[in-house]
């Protein structure tokens, strides 16, 4: 239902540039960004758990990715009284290249389909132990968001369903350079998209 592509990845990478989104090229960007709260914790409450092996300074996205999950898991844990479970957040484009070495589906960490998880945007959720049932409310869930170019999940190969948050999210306009010619997003803006693996 959410399948990813390559062309996915290249339109959500254009998408991140156009908002000015900056991607953890190293260790440095990562504290700098968590110190300056461009990137904001992720915390563990009744309706998110987070995997244990995610160290506490890779538990950190966006603040409308954050909004995102706070509003999707409230809604999720609502209605079937359980949490979901984040699997990822931030990385680093060292992180990513060490993922790419030892996963061949993993997205690059440099290059027009870099991972937006060095750019904090996205999120991956544990499919595993879903009942058909929780799932398909997943989806229905996601579908409407993703029509109004807000979120982009992409279904991935392993039980993990990966989910790009766009700034939009926030309510806020997006940031563009003053000699940008467009400060209105297009329709082609709003089908927002991922790449399988990211």
């Amino acid at each position: 239902m959410f399948p990813g592509s390559h062309d996915k990845l290249v339109e959500q990478n254009v998408e991140l540039d156009k908002s000015q989104v900056q991607r953890m090229n190293s260790e440095f960007d990562l504290v700098q960004s968590e110190l300056s709260n461009d990137l904001v914790p992720v915390n563990e409450t009744e309706a998110l758990k987070i995997a244990d092996n995610l160290t506490d300074t890779r538990r950190y996205c966006r603040p409308w990715t954050r909004d995102f999950l706070q509003d999707f898991s409230q809604a999720y844990y609502q209605q079937f009284h359980t949490a979901l479970l984040v699997n990822s957040l931030v990385r680093t484009a060292d992180q990513q290249a060490y993922l790419r070495r030892h996963n061949h589906y993993a997205a690059p960490a440099w290059g027009d389909t870099a991972s937006t998880h060095l750019a904090g945007v996205s999120v991956d959720l544990s499919r595993r132990g879903l009942t058909t049932t929780q799932y398909q409310w997943i989806r229905g869930y996601l579908q409407p968001l993703q029509q109004k170019g807000l979120v982009d999940p992409i279904e991935e190969r392993q039980p993990v369903l990966h989910i790009v948050v766009f700034e939009k999210y926030s309510g806020k306009p997006l940031r563009s350079s003053p000699n940008s010619e467009a400060s209105e997003a297009t329709e082609a803006d709003l089908l927002g998209a991922a790449g399988s693996q990211p």
